[in-house]
């Protein structure tokens, strides 16, 4: 069983950065990924980013390549999701997602993982 804390959030102006964290506890395997997500009332949760903790890869989706930086502190089981030159298209609640023995071809999709995080609420607005 793992549980996953979110932390960060909160309100920011167009153009600013914010990070979230998620913190794991409980057993977590060798081959597993750490997840980003987000939803807006109405719509699908999309993924946003993630990351495999047996070699550290890491994966975007192309609306926040090159703005958002997911890493992770093995010693804290936490990752790290820094969010920079935000948009107010990325207002969502985000979700913090774990999955275990999760596969590269299904690491972008919702079902390759079981542990899912409260959400936090992140809102970019002047």
């Amino acid at each position: 069983q793992v549980q996953l804390a979110e932390s960060g959030g909160g309100l920011v102006q167009p153009g600013e950065s914010l990070r979230v964290s998620c913190t794991a506890s409980g057993r977590t395997a060798s081959n597993s990924a750490t997840a980003w997500f987000r939803q807006v009332p109405g719509k699908e949760r999309e993924f946003v980013a993630a990351i495999r903790w047996n070699g550290g890869s890491t994966h975007y989706a192309d609306s926040v390549k090159g703005r958002f930086i997911i890493s992770r502190d093995g010693a804290k089981k936490t990752v790290h999701l820094q969010m920079n030159s935000l948009k107010p298209e990325d207002s969502a609640v985000y979700y913090c997602a774990h999955g275990n023995g999760v596969i590269l071809s299904s690491i972008r999709t919702k079902s390759a993982y079981y542990y899912w995080g409260q959400g936090t609420q992140v809102t970019v607005s002047s």
